[in-house]
């Protein structure tokens, strides 16, 4: 099987643009995180990231709608806490009305079935799995898709090669077919700007506590932040805080399945699999875009 880079995305197109300013945002949040001690002002984060601070002002307004200021209130351990302490109830209410409602960013309207217990235990074989690379506000992502819905968007931060054989590796008996194309609708239809979109369908493989957890992730309005003792226990199983961590690491199904709001009870920004500076860059993005 040949891997096949993606084609270059058009500089008219402002999610390539928003993918080119996550480069450098997610520099600034390296620093800013490592400095926080110290009280980075605007001029250190931008001395780190070779911008002037007017030009550092203009990437974050651009990519995130607030000013760099706004943006760091977003990334301490208080703004977290403050948050999980309001979202339990929100996901106590959002369990009665389902997975669809305006908490989702761009009224995006998901549906999703799990794999049955047989094509779990076949490891998807024979399943055609069409795949592309593609720009997002978040960095660049590898999007899987079936005819039976989205099985895969895995955010790259190393090279393009290595995280196709990742995801041949994760479903070594199906046939990967690169389709830039079709993907490239998939890619629009979740990043892209239109407040109009059709329902996007998901296919998860898993176990079926795993699809649990998964399925109470999606109940999770943008802009907050549970624990994992909040998903365990909307799921009926209070207990297992511990196997909700490890249902969070075999997600693949990155931003739309958002195991990135689920934090420790303590607020930390711990390990995330699609890197820590990630989470902290979708957390934030997503409390600018809700005005949490």
């Amino acid at each position: 099987m040949t891997f096949m880079a993606a084609s270059p995305t058009s500089d008219l197109d402002p999610i390539a643009d928003s993918s080119r300013d996550y480069d450098r945002i997610a520099k600034a949040i390296d620093f800013i995180v490592a400095s926080r001690p110290h009280h980075p002002s605007l001029e250190d984060v931008a001395a780190h990231v070779a911008l002037s601070p007017f030009h550092l002002q203009r990437l974050f307004k651009r990519w995130a709608g607030v000013s760099p200021k706004q943006f760091m209130s977003y990334l301490t351990l208080a703004h977290a806490k403050k948050v999980m302490r309001g979202s339990a109830s929100v996901l106590d209410a959002t369990f009665e009305v389902g997975l669809s409602g305006p908490s989702r960013l761009h009224d995006l309207f998901v549906t999703h079935q799990a794999m049955t217990p047989g094509e779990y235990k076949e490891h998807g074989r024979d399943l055609v799995i069409r795949h592309g690379l593609h720009d997002t506000p978040f960095g660049r992502a590898l999007i899987l898709s079936t005819e039976r819905g989205v099985c895969g968007i895995d955010f790259i931060d190393g090279s393009d090669k290595a995280a196709f054989e990742t995801a041949q590796a994760e479903w070594p008996l199906s046939r990967l077919v690169e389709d830039q194309a079709a993907t490239a609708t998939i890619a629009k239809q979740i990043f892209g700007a239109s407040a109009k979109q059709k329902p996007l369908r998901l296919l998860m493989k898993g176990t079926n506590f795993q699809v649990q957890v998964w399925s109470a992730l999606m109940r999770i309005p943008a802009g907050n932040i549970v624990s994992y003792g909040d998903i365990a226990k909307a799921i009926g199983s209070p207990a297992a805080s511990r196997a909700v961590g490890e249902a969070l690491a075999h997600n693949l199904i990155a931003y739309v399945v958002p195991c990135h709001r689920v934090l420790r009870a303590t607020g930390l920004f711990k390990s995330y699999k699609w890197a820590p500076v990630r989470r902290h860059a979708l957390l934030a993005w997503e409390a600018a875009q809700t005005g949490q």
